[in-house]
């Protein structure tokens, strides 16, 4: 943001523009009216730069509340960067109000800049597409929903953690992972910045899929490098997607798993439930958690009995 918006680090009553690449401009400037494409606008020439342009509207109201305006389909990452760097800064409001429009305008306040930015990137995600089912995997999607609704599915704690919490990870969910006896079911990824590739950061006890060795060598090795390099490559997906889109997937999975078990015999198809979660770490990298339990069904029919770790053959 210009020098010129601060007096002794605290920002002034003001209205300012973020465009789609990342530039700070003020209405009616002369920058504004340039990337407007209209020297003599006869109209609200800032709300069709947000409704069309993807410009986002930064206003600080009497110094009590920053609003953001925007419309989150037409966003670019550029402008999110921008007014996420601005938000950390100090100075910042202790109120922060986000207007997007959708069918019809929404309005939602926030009390801290971090679950701001959090939810603004939430609004602004892509849309993107899992990787389809083959002859070997089939995944049946099911409603995030009805699985918050399901008090009986031990997969709900997590997924109640994630929203109270807005996908800030830290120590506290391990922890409840481990009270809800879902520690061993659930495995950790991280992801190499080079290349997008999600990366084994932890491998619950209840993984017996590739053996106890690969539990214990996978850690830090690419999920493309499973034993089962199709498998590998197909779960990777699910990650890139769920990475992409910033929010939750709750599944069933059958997958037929080409892999040989301790006495050589290969081994069957195995149907799981499974929740990825996307978490940002207190650094900002962005980890995704797996956690999948065997003998699935869907939430609504779920039996609610304690998974058995050692019967988990998931990723």
């Amino acid at each position: 943001m210009p020098n010129a918006l601060r007096v002794e680090g605290i920002v002034e009553q003001l209205t300012v523009l973020v465009t789609a690449d990342g530039r700070w401009v003020f209405p009616g400037s002369d920058e504004f009216l340039a990337d407007l494409g209209d020297p003599n606008p006869d109209y609200d020439a800032v709300g069709f730069a947000v409704r069309n342009f993807g410009f986002i509207k930064f206003q600080v109201l009497d110094r009590l509340v920053t609003e953001i305006e925007l419309h989150p389909r037409n966003v670019a990452l550029p402008a999110l960067c921008a007014i996420e760097h601005q938000l950390t800064q100090p100075g910042a409001t202790k109120l922060f109000r986000i207007k997007y429009l959708d069918a019809e305008w929404h309005s939602e306040i926030f009390a801290s800049a971090e679950h701001t930015v959090a939810r603004l990137y939430e609004l602004c995600a892509p849309e993107a597409g899992a990787p389809p089912s083959t002859e070997r995997f089939r995944v049946e999607p099911q409603d995030v929903g009805q699985l918050l609704r399901d008090a009986s599915n031990p997969l709900r704690v997590l997924t109640q953690k994630w929203r109270t919490s807005f996908g800030q990870f830290d120590t506290s969910v391990i922890g409840l992972a481990c009270t809800s006896h879902l520690l061993p079911l659930t495995v950790v990824y991280g992801f190499d910045k080079s290349d997008n590739s999600p990366i084994f950061r932890f491998i619950g006890g209840g993984h017996l899929w590739a053996g106890q060795k690969f539990q214990v060598n996978g850690v830090g090795e690419r999920v493309e490098n499973m034993p089962d390099r199709e498998y590998g490559h197909w779960v990777a997906e699910f990650g890139r997607a769920v990475a992409t889109s910033g929010q939750p997937r709750y599944d069933i999975v059958t997958a037929d798993m080409r892999l040989e078990d301790q006495q050589g015999r290969p081994k069957s198809t195995r149907r799981y439930e499974r929740l990825l979660l996307p978490w940002r770490g207190p650094a900002g990298e962005l980890l995704i958690t797996s956690c999948a339990r065997s003998g699935a069904k869907p939430a609504s029919a779920d039996s609610g009995s304690a998974p058995v770790a050692e019967s988990t053959e998931d990723k």
